[in-house]
């Protein structure tokens, strides 16, 4: 089989499944119907071979949905280069940071039933946090080991999803419970974040972003256990997965969906392969422990575009959508954690496009989202009414995801 006829089998293949996707709550539609090229959209396609070519990636799936419409969606390259599997538009991908979102929204639903507000302290939930906070310093003059000095104030739930709390953001105080708080394969939310609660911040809170990779959002979603009463994976399985038809979404899998989870791939002397993981049954990381697929996280991104309703569910209102994808940050998470230099801001658990020529980016203003460590990432674009999706298990997906917002860029027409 020629390199040229691979390529129109894996296109056809594609437009199949996309077709099937008309199943789902966001249904398909013709491009054209929402305002994009066919012809132009093909190039999608062609900039995503090329990378899995390159062996920058080993495959991906990719989707492009408008005014309420799945107009491309598409599974090109492997699920595992290993065994050469191929990949389909329902494997299931480690959402690592991607999951943080789905938290902030869970976060804000209670917030909405008037269960948390947004200053409240995180030791009304968690009592372990109620000693006074204490952030490491560096010693002056360069000398060896760190000083602790009182926190101006507790932490809040806000300043969680904000990235604005100083625990365990990269600093002095991330290396210190690293060492003295380890997490064990044992441990679920409700016995591990309360060792976080004499954890040296890394900075007064509120003064500063910096990215709360795991802790942060993990203590979130220990407070959204305590105040509803449930376990985590329970509390979005009833209150978000199910309503919003996200069948193919949780923590672990132990069912015939367990083979459909792509693998994690790795760059080793210049080539792909195959890195062994799990999927966790017992932590329900808020953080970055959720997986699922390109269409279940669109029924989420879609309702987020909607102004927090899908399908006559309401979720979230349009009040709230605008204040969790509003700017809270100012210009603190520019140039931060690989953020553009100019242009971004930070809203509650998702960045915020404030001028996208400022950022280079090829999003319209406003646009918001995030990414995971695994190389997926999404926009959701209100300008456009559109949700753009990029989903791979490693390689280099910096190069993937510019090229894919690209091709995305000109096939808008109208």
């Amino acid at each position: 089989m020629t390199k040229g006829f691979k390529a129109a089998a894996w296109a056809l293949l594609g437009a199949a499944w996309a077709v099937a996707a008309a199943a789902g709550s966001v249904p398909a539609g013709k491009p054209e119907s929402v305002g994009l090229s066919s012809e132009r959209l093909q190039r999608v396609h062609t900039a995503m071979q090329a990378q899995i070519d390159a062996g920058n990636i080993a495959g991906v799936v990719t989707l492009v949905a408008r005014r309420g419409r799945i107009a491309h969606l598409e599974a090109q390259g492997f699920a595992d280069i290993g065994t050469r599997t191929p990949m389909r538009i329902d494997n299931i991908f480690g959402l690592a940071s991607m999951s943080k979102p789905i938290t902030g929204v869970a976060i804000m639903m209670l917030v909405e039933s008037g269960d948390i507000r947004l200053n409240d302290p995180v030791s009304k939930f968690i009592p372990e946090f109620a000693a006074p906070a204490m952030v490491a310093v560096a010693k002056p003059s360069g000398a060896e080991g760190y000083d602790l000095v009182s926190a101006s104030r507790a932490i809040t739930v806000g300043d969680l999803l904000k990235h604005g709390s100083g625990l365990l953001s990269g600093g002095l105080g991330n290396r210190i419970a690293d060492k003295s708080s380890p997490r064990v394969p044992t441990d679920t939310l409700a016995t591990y974040i309360p060792k976080l609660g004499g954890a040296p911040l890394d900075f007064q809170p509120g003064t500063l972003w910096r990215y709360s990779g795991l802790a942060g959002f993990d203590v979130l979603s220990r407070i959204v256990e305590v105040v509803s009463g449930q376990t985590y994976d329970k509390y979005l399985e009833e209150r978000l997965f199910k309503p919003l038809g996200m069948k193919d979404t949780g923590f672990s899998f132990s069912d015939a969906r367990a083979q459909r989870v792509a693998s994690m791939h790795t760059r080793r002397d210049g080539k792909l392969e195959v890195q062994p993981r799990t999927l966790d049954a017992v932590f329900f990381s808020g953080a970055g422990g959720l997986a699922s697929t390109a269409e279940d996280y669109l029924q989420f991104a879609q309702m987020l575009l909607n102004g927090g309703e899908l399908n006559g569910k309401r979720f979230l209102s349009p009040r709230t959508i605008e204040l969790m994808t509003s700017n809270h940050t100012g210009d603190m998470v520019n140039g931060q954690f690989g953020r553009p230099a100019h242009g971004m801001g930070f809203g509650l658990s998702m960045q915020v496009v404030q001028d996208p020529v400022a950022a280079e980016l090829a999003v319209s203003k406003g646009a918001y989202g995030w990414a995971g460590g695994t190389g997926v990432s999404f926009w959701i674009e209100p300008a456009e009414q559109m949700v753009t999706i990029f989903f791979i298990q490693g390689g280099q997906a910096a190069l993937g995801h510019a090229v894919f917002e690209n091709a995305v860029r000109q096939a808008i027409v109208n």
